[in-house]
């Protein structure tokens, strides 16, 4: 497998739908982001949490990118019913154009079994277009993993501290029965064989340029 370098990436919009998604997608990205760029500038995007569930999301992005600054838009438009909101929801993406042009965006996958996430999955390309997007998975009951494109692998401190994380961040999610250790360090071992790394995570890119530098 040829490994790409990703350079120069000194802004980040995270998307998500929910509190929790992004972390527990890209978890591992916001840390080796965090650690690689000093000054990195995020942009938050959730369009559905109550104000506990915000507040989760608030201490996370905190934990997850160390020595970030960071800009929150959050939302409280109702849980699984975003199709619905269609036109809110393009608004929201809309203005985080206007905090920050990234020079990288994460948000769900289209091919996503939540209705919330494969809204995202579709508008956010179409609001960022100049931008590289990567589609990141959440491993939910649904059961609609499916084969990635682009990978990130990660040290094993890493992974296992993006766990760590999770757990410390979003306490109102532990009593959820697919919520453990080895349901996030599973998947990531199984992304990491792919990619002959001991753990990664799996994203999907639609479209992007290849320069190259002599």
């Amino acid at each position: 497998m040829l490994g790409l370098t990703l350079t120069g990436v000194r802004s980040l919009v995270a998307v998500g739908a929910h509190p929790d998604d992004i972390e527990i997608a890209a978890g591992g990205l916001l840390l080796s982001l965090a650690a690689a760029s000093p000054g990195l500038r995020v942009h938050y995007v959730l369009c559905t949490g109550s104000p506990d569930r915000q507040a989760e999301a608030r201490a996370a992005a905190a934990r997850f990118l160390p020595g970030a600054e960071i800009t929150f838009a959050l939302h409280e438009l109702p849980d699984g019913r975003l199709p619905a909101y269609w036109n809110d929801v393009k608004e929201i993406l809309h203005g985080a154009v206007g905090v920050l042009q990234p020079d990288l965006v994460i948000c769900p996958a289209p091919n996503d079994a939540h209705q919330d996430h494969r809204l995202l999955a579709e508008q956010t390309p179409t609001v960022f277009r100049d931008q590289l997007v990567l589609h990141y998975e959440i491993p939910k009951w649904d059961g609609d993993l499916s084969r990635r494109n682009t990978y990130i692998p990660l040290p094993d401190d890493v992974a296992r501290r993006k766990v760590e994380l999770l757990h410390e961040s979003f306490p109102s999610q532990k009593a959820r029965d697919w919520w453990d250790d080895e349901v996030f360090l599973g998947l990531a071992r199984l992304r990491g064989m792919e990619c002959r790394s001991r753990y990664a995570e799996a994203f999907d890119c639609s479209k992007a340029t290849l320069t190259f530098v002599p």
